[in-house]
Parts: structure tokens; C-alpha cells; sequence
């Protein structure tokens, strides 16, 4: 009988060590001046300039893309998913106002196909350079038996920095300020467990599944300009919980917001998946962005100069809604 090896179990580290060296460059593209050290080390090391902050705080946040891997499978494209993974982590710590300073991926797999994993690695680098952050490290990991052979999950874990003078966290949100939406670029990153349900494999297949796979938008560098010159005193992501459980997160407990339906386009990949799927109004708002993958809470005389700004950086936006005293946290008008 032949000796058993961690080969012959599942696992081949001669690749996964050839494939951290194949990684490399990309890792490099996205290097910032405070990266120490050399890539593929036990920890990736980054000296903050902490001087050109007062009152520096650490911002983290973790996130991963749920189920939209299945629709990669299907389409047999990954680069796009390695972009909605920094997203995912990016847009939520931009919302305190801090600036993603580097990013840590987590990617598990049941058999290590190199091809697929570095187009994935390929979009995780495009979504560091985009977001203005540095991928400093990670973890591909071999699960066989856990994971079907062709089947991937991936986390990601993001750190920025902010002041402490000017974190933004919704408190002094006040009756009658106004509620921006920022256009999303699609479904983004949410939901796709129930669009598996609504549509088929066939349909996913096909250009449908290639519309759902636009990567989730990046909002740091819109984000970081705006704050530099208004006022913003409240974000929030548009993740998974859509509208009903994301705004209320950032509001004062004494405060609530009135969206007015209409008042921006939904796009037309929602309108089909609601159809198809027959899905009321109510579940479709908790569940998907509905074309507003960031909203922004400002007062009256601050939207316009904001608009004007967002669109400077080629990003729609539109007046869509107002804080209120009202019990209801979120109330969505016709």
C-alpha cells in the first residue's frame, strides 16, 4: 500500500505556494507607502501615518458576497466577484467617514483551480486600486470534503482611519434634513439566494446572470470627496436588510425617515426580478437596493452643493426622502 500523503488527502500545497508566488504581482499594484515587509509572510504589516490625523481611530468591517459565487459558476467568470468582495468591506467603513487604509481576503475552496482563483485574485487587486487601499495579505484555504470540488466561498476584512472629530454616525441627524440616494450599479451583492429561486440555471446562464454579475459599486473615493466639503451627517450601506433594516442603523432611536417611491429610477433588472418572482413591494425594499446602493442624510441647504459634487465625480444621485419623528423607522411611499 502506497504511503498516504496531505496530496493524495485533497490538499496540494506545492500548488497553493505556487500560486501565492503567481499572486504577487497583483498584491504589488495595489501597494501603499506604509506597507512593511515583503507578501507571503505570516502577517501583513502597515505603519499608518498616524501624524496627519487628529484623534486617529481604527475603522474595521468584514463582509463576504453570499451566494453570488453560484452565478460566477455558472457564467464561468470570477474577476467581477473579487470586486463586489472589497466592496462589500470598503463601502461600510467609508460610511464613518474613514478612509480604507488596507484589505485582508479569505478564500476557501474544495479543490484549488488556479485559473479560477486568480481571476478572482485579479478582481480583488482592481477592487484594493479602485477603493484607494492596500490588499496586504490573506488566506486561500483547500477544504476538500467540506466544499464540493468546484465551489468557492469568500470573506473579506477591510481597515481604514478616521478622526475621531469627524466620524459620521448619525447623531446630530435632526427632523426635516433630507435623504440622498446614490445609484447602485445593479443588485450588487444581496438577495441572490432569492433570485436563484425566481430564475433558472438556463436563465442564469445566459445574459441575465451576466447582468447580475456587474460587481457591486465602489463608493470610497465619491464618498471621501463629498465629506471634504459638506456636511454629510449620516450614510448607511444598502446591503443585505435593504432599506428597512440598513437606514435605521444610522439614525438617532427618536428619529425616522420618509422615502418617496418615484422620486429615482429603479432599474429595470429589479422590476423583472419582482415580476418573475412575484415578490410585494415591502420584501423587494428589505431585500435589494433598489437602485440606491448608499443613501446620505444631510440638511436642507446642504443637497444641492452635494448633488453638484456627486455628479462632478459621476455618480447619480437624487433627493429621495426626509427624517421624521414618526414611530415607523422606515415608510416608503407611493
Amino acid at each position: 500500500m502506497n504511503a498516504l500523503t496531505y496530496k493524495k488527502a485533497g490538499v496540494d500545497i506545492d500548488k497553493a505556494d505556487a500560486f501565492v508566488k503567481k499572486i504577487k504581482p497583483l498584491l504589488q499594484k495595489t501597494s501603499r507607502p506604509e506597507v512593511l515587509g515583503r507578501i507571503g509572510g505570516f502577517s501583513g504589516l502597515f505603519q499608518p501615518q498616524i501624524n496627519r490625523i487628529k484623534n486617529p481611530v481604527l475603522v474595521s468591517g468584514t463582509d463576504g458576497v453570499g451566494t453570488k459565487p453560484f452565478i460566477a459558476d455558472l457564467q464561468g467568470k470570477f474577476d467581477t466577484v473579487g470586486i463586489d468582495l472589497v466592496a462589500m468591506c470598503v463601502n461600510d467603513v467609508v460610511v464613518c467617514g474613514a478612509e480604507p487604509l488596507f484589505f485582508l481576503d479569505y478564500i476557501v475552496c474544495g479543490h484549488l483551480d488556479t485559473s479560477k482563483l486568480y481571476e478572482l485574485m485579479k478582481g480583488i487587486a482592481k477592487g484594493c486600486r479602485l477603493s484607494g487601499c492596500s490588499l496586504i495579505g490573506g488566506e486561500t484555504a483547500e477544504h476538500p470534503g467540506m466544499y464540493a470540488k468546484d465551489k468557492i466561498d469568500l470573506a473579506g476584512f477591510c481597515v481604514g482611519m478616521v478622526s475621531r472629530e469627524k466620524i459620521i454616525d448619525g447623531r446630530t441627524c435632526r427632523k426635516g434634513d433630507k435623504v440622498l440616494g446614490l445609484a447602485s450599479s445593479g443588485v450588487h451583492s444581496n438577495g441572490f439566494s432569492l433570485i436563484r429561486k425566481v430564475f433558472s440555471q438556463k436563465e442564469l446562464k445566459g445574459p441575465l446572470g451576466g447582468q447580475l454579475l456587474r460587481p457591486t459599486r465602489i463608493y470610497v473615493r465619491p464618498i471621501l470627496h463629498l465629506i471634504q466639503k459638506v456636511r454629510v451627517k449620516s450614510l448607511a450601506h444598502i446591503t443585505g436588510g435593504g432599506f428597512f433594516d440598513n437606514i435605521p442603523r444610522i439614525l438617532p432611536p427618536d428619529l425616522s425617515v420618509r422615502i418617496q417611491k418615484g422620486s429615482w429610477p429603479i432599474p429595470p433588472i429589479f422590476k423583472k426580478i419582482q415580476s418573475k418572482g412575484r415578490i410585494a413591494d415591502h420584501e423587494m425594499f428589505r431585500t435589494f437596493n433598489m437602485g440606491v446602493g448608499m443613501v446620505a442624510i444631510l440638511s436642507p441647504g446642504s443637497v444641492n452643493r452635494a448633488l453638484t459634487l456627486l455628479d462632478e465625480m459621476g455618480l447619480k444621485a437624487w433627493k429621495i426622502g426626509e427624517v421624521t419623528e414618526d414611530k415607523k423607522r422606515v415608510q416608503i411611499l407611493d
